[in-house]
């Protein structure tokens, strides 16, 4: 028969303390790892916008391309990056994707329409 004593029977706490507190430790920054990826859905936006600017590039490129073509790629690519400004990054990933890929974007002067920085501003604020 086993006998049980005070210092077995804190030492069996102790380690039941340690292990659930390192359980909960880990759950709670799990969250914070998530966060850090940018989410599906701004990663399908910047996806989409890619695409059209790369058809409206290849348009502009093309010499037996009419101006309708010209223009209707040019809208297109338009409101893509229009809802990539738009989109409501509260995550710290999604945040830092959206940053990064708008601060290309300006590095070649193509974020230069009212609407683009309207939109940018409108995202930042709390609708909470």
């Amino acid at each position: 028969m086993s006998r049980i004593n005070r210092r077995a029977l804190l030492l069996n706490a102790s380690s039941a303390v340690i292990a659930s507190t390192v359980a909960a430790s880990a759950l709670a920054t799990e969250p914070r790892r998530r966060d850090r990826e940018p989410s599906r859905d701004l990663r399908a936006l910047i996806k989409a916008h890619k695409a059209t600017y790369a058809a409206f590039g290849k348009t502009i490129h093309e010499m037996d391309g009419s101006n309708r073509d010209h223009d209707r790629a040019s809208r297109a690519e338009e409101r893509a990056l229009l809802a990539v400004c738009a989109y409501p990054a509260v995550r710290e990933g999604d945040r830092r994707a959206k940053a990064r890929y708008l601060l290309k974007i300006e590095a070649r002067g193509e974020l230069d329409l009212a609407e683009h920085i309207q939109a940018l501003l409108r995202s930042t604020m709390w609708k909470g």
